[in-house]
Order: structure tokens, then sequence, then C-alpha cells
């Protein structure tokens, strides 16, 4: 055994007796890494930072809810019916017409429908009623030093966080949000709040903890932004042959962005009900449901809202969601 190798065994050793002992992340040397680089390029305060992370708490039940979320774990009729509900629908409902003018002025200026923009925030936190109950210095702590296979991401959304809080002048061991550390009515990973998050309401503060009119605002801005077509369908429904094969259809995250074209899975046997655009690119999705499955085409709009949860299920309650709000309101 190598001399590097032994005192790399010996520092781990010794890291995970430490925090075995404190459940904090003090003398953690990743957490050490992260306070000098933001020390050194983006002018912290030393002590200040140590003294967060004196504060930073390893939470095991942040480590076992990422590892089982929903979309592994439950059959598309089982996941939608957490979000296609008529508690859902009726609050949605009732988000719609309390916020009506901001919600509108949001379809208006990035062409984003008001009842989409609506979904999502019932999806993400029942329109702000359950924003999460964890810490976000822990969740991202925990996340960063103690989660290897995503470690870079959330070191990279850790570092985004203290940054934010700091810009913000907020106290980072006060804010709350999920096991993943997303925050507010939207659930905006701190990235996301960095670089999609608005001041909708004008008052110069960028609040989506507890402004629900900066949240709508944030949210049609962040699909605005990654490419949303005002006026464009987002999903159409398919039929499928008997001998189409599995491989056709979204199985995984990587397989969302569309690349082939309606006509081509026409010609694979899964064809739209609907006229659509034999050229426009889709994707194919195939959901179970308690007897047999159902199957659909999802294109660009669809392909979007991914972009805000990498699910194929997420962003059909969303969609569906969205249909069904719009139905109790008369849209």
């Amino acid at each position: 055994m190598s001399v590097r190798l032994k005192i790399a065994l010996i520092c781990s050793c010794l890291w995970t007796a430490l925090s075995c002992a404190a459940d904090n992340y003090e003398l953690h040397p990743s957490a050490t890494d992260v306070i000098n680089e933001l020390v050194e390029e983006e002018g912290f305060d030393r002590q200040s930072l140590e003294a967060v992370f004196a504060n930073a708490e390893r939470k095991d039940s942040i480590l076992e809810a990422i590892s089982r979320p929903a979309e592994k774990t439950k059959p598309w009729f089982q996941y939608r019916a957490i979000f296609l509900n008529n508690r859902r629908e009726d609050q949605g409902a009732e988000f719609f017409k309390q916020h009506r003018v901001a919600l509108e002025r949001a379809e208006r200026e990035f062409g984003v429908p008001a009842q989409l923009i609506v979904a999502v925030i019932g999806v993400e936190t029942s329109y702000g009623r359950n924003v999460g109950s964890y810490r976000v210095i822990d969740a991202l702590s925990t996340l960063a030093f103690d989660y290897p296979s995503r470690s870079p991401f959330f070191t990279s959304e850790l570092k985004h966080y203290l940054i934010l809080t700091r810009d913000q002048g907020l106290e980072p061991t006060e804010m709350m949000g999920s096991y993943a550390g997303a925050m507010g009515y939207g659930q905006f990973m701190p990235s996301s709040y960095r670089a999609y998050a608005i001041d909708f309401d004008n008052d110069d503060i960028i609040d989506i903890w507890q402004n629900p009119i900066d949240a709508i605002g944030s949210v049609a801005n962040y699909f605005k932004q990654h490419g949303w077509r005002a006026g464009e369908s987002v999903v159409a429904r398919a039929d499928a042959g008997a001998k189409v094969a599995d491989d056709v259809f979204v199985r995984s995250r990587k397989d969302l962005k569309p690349v082939h074209t309606v006509a081509e899975f026409a010609a694979e046997g899964v064809v739209a009900r609907a006229a659509l655009n034999p050229d426009a690119l889709a994707i194919a999705l195939k959901f179970e449901q308690e007897t047999g499955f159902e199957y659909w085409l999802g294109l660009h709009n669809f392909y979007v809202i991914t972009r805000y949860n990498h699910s194929a299920m997420y962003a059909m309650s969303v969609y569906q969601l969205s249909q069904a709000i719009a139905q109790r309101i008369g849209r």
C-alpha cells in the first residue's frame, strides 16, 4: 500500500470518527474546500462560513429520502393519484382565483399558460402549503459531503445557496426547503433561484419562499428561458400496436429529449390520435394503468416541463393537473 493511500485511509477513518461524534460538518475536509473556494473567489468571511458549517447537520433521513424517489417506486396510476385528485384540483382553482391578476400577467409576458404555472406550484408544494421541513443547509451539506454519486452537483448547489443567502441578506442556517435543498413555492434549487427567480411584484426583493407573486413570475420565467413555445401543444394521445418494441418508449431521463419525428414513431407503430405535424420532434410515452397501458406522444413543450423535473411522470402529472384546473375555472 502506497504512503498516499495510507494517509487517505487514515484521514477517512478520522473523519468518520469525528462525524459520528459531532454530526456536523465543522471539520469535514470537503467543507473546508468549499470555505476556501468561497473565501478566495467570492470574498466571503472565513469565520462566518466556519460558523455555518459548525451548525450544519448530517441527516440520515435525507439520504434515505433521496434513495427512493416516487418515480422509481410507484407505477403511473399510483403516482398520478398523488397529484390528480379533488383536493388538489379544488385548491388549484382557489389559488388561480386568488392570484388571477398575477397569473394572467405572467401568461401575457412569458407565453406560459396560467394554469400550467398553478399546476407546477400545486405539484411541488400544494400551492405553498408544504415548502419543505428540512433546513436547506442540512440538506445540501448532507448531499454534498455524504452522497458520493451526486456530490459534485450538490456541492455546486451548496455554493450557490451560500452566495444567494449572502447577497439577499438571509440567514443560511434558518431557510427551509425539501430534502434535496429545493426552496419556496416552486421548489427552485439555489442555482435556479439565482438564474431564474424574479421580482414580479416590483418591491425590489426576490422572494419565492413567502411571496406567491414572485413565485408565479419565477416559474413562468423558468419555462420561458427553457424554450417554452406559446400556443403549441404539449402532448397527444396515441395508439400503439402490439409489436412495438419497448425501446421505442422513454425508459429513463436520458430519453426525454425529442430526437425522432412524429412520422418516424408512426412508422414504428405509435400513432397519434390527433393530427400532428409529421415533421415535429416527439418522444413516445407508455404509462402503466391498473389494467394495461396508455400511450402518448410528448412534444417540445412536454420536454420543457421535464427541464423542471427530469421525469416523464412528473411532466404528465403537471400537464394533466393544469388541464383539470383550467376546466374547473372555465378556461
